[in-house]
């Protein structure tokens, strides 16, 4: 009997390598990410997984290696393309970096209007507004301004904008930081409900261990720019590599 085919990765990054000002901050990142899936990557500050969404995102170029989006080498595009291609992503700040002048529903809808590329009419865009709001479980927010809600809210607004144009990939940025515990759960529920409704592939980069072994299928622990660990939660919490044991360390003793 034929093995069913290996699931095919959305992001393939390889052998990456990213310096500023002759300091080198990743230093060979080699890292798969499965179509479908939620793969954190995971690191204290400064260990470059920042520099790393940026290369996937292609705002930085590589010194050396490649990143492959969706099977096209983002790598190597050039600006324009580049902006036709990110609307296959979309993005979740770590501030949800709403507009605060402008309401729920000209928030999300912002992307559609300023790049309104399938021509949709101003009823289409509200109604489709009303579905990606729906989708994070946010209903009559629209009149509201971003002031009137809360944190969580706030962080469900910004995913509602960033699928607003059915991207394949989400990307989030430190999304429970600064936190408390019950929004923090929120918002990972946010996140595993977005990737199971919308078949998206999600990559998310934290600090947060807690976080990250709730929402993440895999989980790539970082460290001064190179991957030293990568497996599933469980995996993780066998590991014997020395930072990924430290680091986990500082969670699980406090659990």
């Amino acid at each position: 009997m034929t093995p069913p085919p290996a699931p095919r990765p959305m992001i393939d990054v390889q052998d990456l390598y990213k310096s500023f000002a002759g300091f080198a901050v990743l230093k060979g990142i080699n890292l798969r990410m499965t179509e479908g899936t939620t793969t954190v990557v995971l690191g204290g500050s400064g260990s470059g997984k920042t520099v790393l969404m940026k290369h996937i995102m292609g705002l930085f170029k590589p010194d050396r290696g490649q990143v492959f989006v969706d099977g096209e080498n983002v790598s190597t595009m050039g600006r324009r393309e580049l902006s036709i291609f990110r609307q296959r992503m979309g993005m979740v700040f770590q501030s949800s970096a709403l507009f605060d002048s402008m309401t729920v529903g000209e928030n999300v809808a912002f992307a559609l209007r300023e790049h309104n590329t399938e021509k949709l009419s101003e009823a289409q865009i509200i109604e489709k507004v009303k579905e990606k709001l729906a989708v994070v479980d946010l209903h009559d927010v629209e009149q509201k301004f971003p002031s009137e809600l809360s944190g969580g809210m706030r962080k469900r607004v910004g995913l509602a904008r960033a699928i607003v144009r059915d991207p394949k990939i989400v990307l989030y940025d430190e999304p429970t930081t600064g936190l408390d515990p019950i929004t923090t759960q929120s918002v990972d529920e946010m996140i595993i409900h977005a990737r199971e409704r919308l078949h998206v592939t999600s990559v998310v980069i934290s600090h947060d261990i807690g976080s990250a072994f709730h929402i993440g299928d895999h989980i790539a622990v970082i460290n001064e720019g190179r991957i030293v660990e990568e497996g599933t939660a469980a995996q993780l919490r066998k590991s014997n590599e020395p930072f990924t044991k430290e680091f986990l360390a500082t969670w699980f003793g406090r659990t």
